[in-house]
């Protein structure tokens, strides 16, 4: 199985660091990885948040996570820091496709890569909306050509 190119940091424009905790480790020393899947989550909804079109209590739309991978290049271990890497590879009509790169701390390539789907949705019927102009307006900053992962 031949793994995906991994982009460098320099490829992705909004950045946040993320702490590895204690708990994060598995029995086999290093960050399981389940957990990359929570740092994809925190990145993309902590940029969300920061720009103000996530409102998770009363906001019309909400997005929903439909499809996620990752691939992993070298290992993670408390207590590391990482950089969490965000940039927008498909921004469709009601849904987005982010990746994201997870960087120790002072490294130019990741220790891991992988996607994030989100398909934006009416808060009460669940079914797919446009994108809302503002939401759409906060990820074009972060959107590049599409990328294979």
């Amino acid at each position: 199985m031949n793994k995906p190119a991994s982009a460098p940091r320099g490829a992705y424009p909004h950045f946040l660091t993320i702490p590895t905790r204690w708990m994060d480790n598995d029995v086999y020393g290093h960050v399981n990885n389940v957990v990359y899947y929570s740092y994809f989550d925190t990145v993309v909804n902590e940029y969300l948040l920061r720009t103000g079109v996530l409102d998770f209590e009363r906001g019309e739309t909400i997005g929903l996570v439909v499809e996620t991978q990752c691939n992993y290049f070298a290992p993670v271990v408390f207590p590391e820091r990482i950089d969490a890497g965000l940039r927008v590879i498909r921004l469709g009509t009601s849904s987005v496709r982010y990746q994201v790169g997870l960087f120790k701390e002072g490294e130019d390539q990741p220790a891991a890569q992988g996607h994030f789907v989100h398909v934006y949705v009416n808060r009460v019927t669940r079914r797919p909306v446009n994108l809302p102009a503002e939401l759409r307006a906060a990820l074009e900053p972060l959107s590049v050509a599409e990328q294979p992962d």
